[in-house]
């Protein structure tokens, strides 16, 4: 409720405008996504690169992806910190009112996927109230909760590589977003079958 008060009478962009509008029909595809952010607190931290992959059915979709490094040099430099992987990285570069717009007409309506996807969610907001933009409306699922549904346990926190390892995915030395994107989407194909997702 706060939220609809908050952006009473308020002027969204267009592509806000246009994600509000495909959720009047159910979503057909799951889009598995990854974020690479500067620490783990959503109100001060950002996001540094984003990769995602979408599944339909029970296969992914290469060709359906979404990469890029988020442009953050004014958060680095407030924050004394070293931009070197932004040089370094092969994907596309974008600043962030930019690619933010762009995720969000990729994710469109579909069901969210990820590890730890309610920090995700967050900071994925965060960034949405600086252009603004209301919250994400897409619904969510969690790799590691699926896991413990499946296993029926709660008390036990397994690491993305802890559940790779389970279902013996390679790791990768890189650890890129759209590589971890990539690992999850197969973590999720292989929980999605033994717990019965459509």
């Amino acid at each position: 409720m706060l939220d609809w008060i908050k952006n009473i009478n308020k002027e969204h962009p267009d592509f806000w405008k246009n994600y509000l509008t495909k959720f009047d029909s159910k979503p057909n595809r799951f889009v598995v996504i990854s974020t690479e952010t500067s620490g783990l607190n959503p109100d001060k931290d950002v996001i540094l690169s984003v990769g995602a992959f979408a599944i339909v059915g029970d296969g992914i979709i290469i060709k359906d992806s979404f990469e890029s490094v988020i442009i953050q040099y004014q958060f680095l430099k407030d924050n004394n910190l070293f931009d070197d992987f932004i040089i370094d990285s092969k994907m596309k570069k974008l600043a962030e009112p930019e690619a933010i717009a762009l995720l969000i007409d990729y994710i469109g309506n579909a069901v969210l996927v990820g590890y730890h996807i309610n920090f995700t969610i967050e900071i994925l907001n965060e960034a949405l109230e600086r252009l603004d933009c209301g919250r994400l409306k897409n619904e969510a699922l969690d790799v590691e909760m699926m896991y413990q549904k499946y296993k029926d346990i709660n008390d036990k926190h397994l690491s993305l590589d802890d559940l790779c390892e389970i279902y013996k995915i390679p790791k990768n030395e890189r650890n890129s977003s759209p590589e971890n994107a990539y690992r999850i989407a197969l973590l999720f194909l292989k929980l999605k079958s033994r717990l019965g997702i459509k």
